[in-house]
């Protein structure tokens, strides 16, 4: 069955807009209601229509990569007020990995069994730091992406990883070289709304946040058929609706361009060293109703919600429409919430099983794009279907 989309001002119940999204309709206005279920019944429910509509795209097997982590640098030119990694020049922690130590840590996650290399990285430091500009000199290169690059071509080729960059925002150019390297990437929506580029607001001293920037990249993205991940973070100050209109956003460059691998729905973390360490976090509950819409609105893309961001509550996520648990490390932390750590893969194995489904691992690059020969660099596509098995999944030596 297909959803049907259509545009409507109509004010609906939380029934009539759940009956709706049953049979696949889903607009702005129903996913408004649905947003705001009521706990007990009516949260019940969402979840299990939710769920209900996984179990028939996706099955009971639930994915997630065994990768390295590698902070490639962590200076960037963006203040957000939720940010704990980002650092300046001098400042306690700030560094840029040389390469010989990018290829250690690559070294040993191949050793541990890990097929991914996940790069992340601040937004174009080089822009604003002078120190940026003469590390990357040293380099040989004039810029962070050029480095990103050549960093991943040597992982791709001394360690056998499979390269996944999250670099921030990248013009066409960028996408082209990247693409050669690295067969799957990301950037974050986070929202949709500019109201948080407002003064006071977590992006307001950000100039790579602006929701159009972020748009063109992933729509960019989207025309070079680059498998591309992004997502929302619930929680930062956005309004319900704009959440929603978030999630649509993101549905309808998958639309366009059908190159959106997967979306995660992040909950902000409070942490004690950032400017929004008193802002209220969002409970389970409402993170649970933001998963089952986004399964809704999303239909068969791929939903991801990183289980170390909720704790020991993080197996009932599996109520929600959920199929893929993200990047996990046997190797190294999370650098990004370096204060939650992931599950061990056995535990989140069992934990999984003990809600009635199966862990599977996948590549970098998910199933449904692994056999699209258009969504691979030529350069890279062997190396991928050698490293899958026949779902597309990864293959285990």
């Amino acid at each position: 069955m297909t959803p049907v989309m259509f545009s409507s001002t109509t004010k609906l119940s939380f029934d009539e807009a759940l009956a709706a999204a049953r049979e696949g309709i889903i607009i702005r206005a129903s996913a408004g209601a649905l947003i705001r279920a009521r706990d007990g019944e009516e949260l019940d429910s969402l979840l299990a229509a939710a769920a209900d509509l996984r179990d028939r795209l996706k099955g009971r097997r639930i994915g997630y990569s065994k990768k390295v982590f590698i902070p490639l640098t962590n200076l960037c030119r963006d203040y957000c007020g939720y940010c704990t990694f980002r650092k300046d020049p001098g400042q306690p922690g700030a560094r840029t990995m040389k390469p010989d130590e990018v290829l250690a840590v690559a070294e040993a996650g191949a050793r541990l069994g890990c097929k991914e290399a996940l790069f992340s990285l601040g937004d174009r430091p080089e822009a604003v730091f002078p120190e940026m500009r003469e590390d990357l000199s040293a380099l040989g290169h004039r810029t962070t992406l050029g480095y990103l690059g050549e960093m991943c071509q040597r992982v791709l080729s001394e360690t056998g990883l499979l390269p996944h960059v999250n670099p921030g925002l990248m013009g066409r150019r960028d996408l082209e070289a990247l693409r050669a390297v690295s067969p799957s990437m990301g950037l974050m929506l986070e929202s949709n709304s500019t109201r948080l580029l407002l003064p006071g607001m977590p992006h307001d001293n950000a100039p790579d946040k602006p929701p159009a920037l972020r748009i063109k990249t992933i729509e960019e993205a989207g025309r070079l058929k680059i498998p591309f991940t992004t997502g929302i973070l619930v929680g930062i100050g956005e309004t319900l609706d704009e959440r929603v209109d978030s999630l649509f956003v993101i549905r309808e460059l998958h639309e366009r361009y059908g190159h959106i691998q997967e979306v995660i729905i992040q909950n902000f973390r409070a942490k004690p060293d950032i400017p929004m360490r008193d802002h209220p976090e969002p409970d389970f509950a409402e993170h649970a109703r933001t998963i089952a819409v986004a399964r809704l609105i999303l239909w068969d893309i791929n939903v991801q919600v990183p289980p170390n961001l909720s704790d020991e509550n993080y197996p009932a996520l599996l109520r929600t429409g959920m199929n893929d648990w993200g990047g996990i490390s046997p190797l190294t932390k999370d650098f990004i919430n370096p204060e939650k750590p992931w599950p061990q893969i056995e535990s989140l194995s069992r934990a999984t099983a003990g809600r009635g489904f199966e862990l599977v691992e996948r590549l970098s690059v998910y199933p449904e794009f692994v056999k699209q020969v258009e969504f691979l660099d030529p350069r890279l596509a062997d190396r991928v279907l050698r490293m899958a098995e026949e779902e597309g999944y990864a293959r285990i030596n």
